[in-house]
């Protein structure tokens, strides 16, 4: 069994990191999927392929891969640097600008 172990990341939806703190153990398919000729649905008969296993920490998961005999791949997350801006906003409406501020 091949697995990957991965951090998720934000949804475009969410401005916050609720559910990105976790670390996800994920089979991969072995077999490729079907489509259902009468409705149209995809499928698959890997049920491997529906289990998400979640962890706190990368090791954690690494463990459970190593006592189980599960080849994993691990995806470090790539880091945002964070981009706070000096002033900010609420510079804009600052009593002490020096400049006028129009639109």
């Amino acid at each position: 069994m091949r697995a990957r172990i991965y951090q998720p990341a934000r949804t475009a939806m969410q401005s916050g990191t609720a559910k990105t703190r976790n670390w996800v153990l994920e089979f991969v398919n072995e077999t490729g999927r079907d489509v259902d000729p009468l409705m149209g649905w995809t499928s698959s008969a890997d049920t491997q392929a529906q289990v998400k296993l979640t962890f706190d920490s990368k090791e954690a998961a690494l463990d459970y891969a190593k006592d189980n005999g599960i080849d994993a791949v691990v995806t470090d997350p790539k880091r945002r640097k964070p981009v706070i801006r000096p002033g900010g906003y609420g510079e804009n409406f600052a009593t002490n600008r020096r400049g006028v501020w129009t639109h």
